[in-house]
């Protein structure tokens, strides 16, 4: 256990999340993802008992988003709804964002299943929830901390 940190990050989570560089991706996914396929040769972490929400909280308290994307946050677009439709799931999580001022409605792109199939091919690791709503996963791009540009 560590102050200021949240106890949901793993040491593993921790180390993944240290080791990513700017633009790098991380999903998160409920329990039905199928992770294990998806993330040969990149790591895959449990967070078993955590939902999605929870989960994206917990990384959030320390990823920065890429500001230099229109859209740093993705996720799995409902299959047969129409386009804008969001789950409650979803909704929660974005509302979250954004309440937390990490990310705005507009900054986070729904993504059709294959097509985020194929991205998360290129994400940096996957982390596995215990998230039992479908379609209950999200992509992060990591930005930068850094100081001010000194002229």
């Amino acid at each position: 256990m560590l102050k200021g940190i949240d106890p949901l990050l793993t040491p593993e989570l921790l180390k993944v999340l240290a080791e990513m560089g700017h633009g790098d991706e991380i999903v998160i996914a409920d329990a039905n993802f199928t992770a294990a396929s998806l993330a040969a040769g990149k790591p895959l972490l449990h967070l078993a008992g955590a939902g999605v929400a929870r989960a994206v909280e917990a990384v959030m308290s320390l990823l920065p988003l890429d500001q230099d994307v229109s859209q740093p946050v993705g996720y799995m677009q409902v299959s047969h709804q129409p386009d804008g439709w969001r789950s409650a799931l979803q909704s929660h999580v974005i509302n979250s964002l954004s309440e937390r001022g990490q990310a705005l409605d507009n900054q986070c792109e729904a993504i059709e299943r294959f097509a985020f199939y194929e991205r998360v091919k290129q994400a940096y690791a996957i982390v596995l929830t215990s998230e039992l709503q479908p379609y209950g996963n999200f992509i992060l791009k990591k930005g930068v901390i850094c100081e001010p540009l000194a002229g």
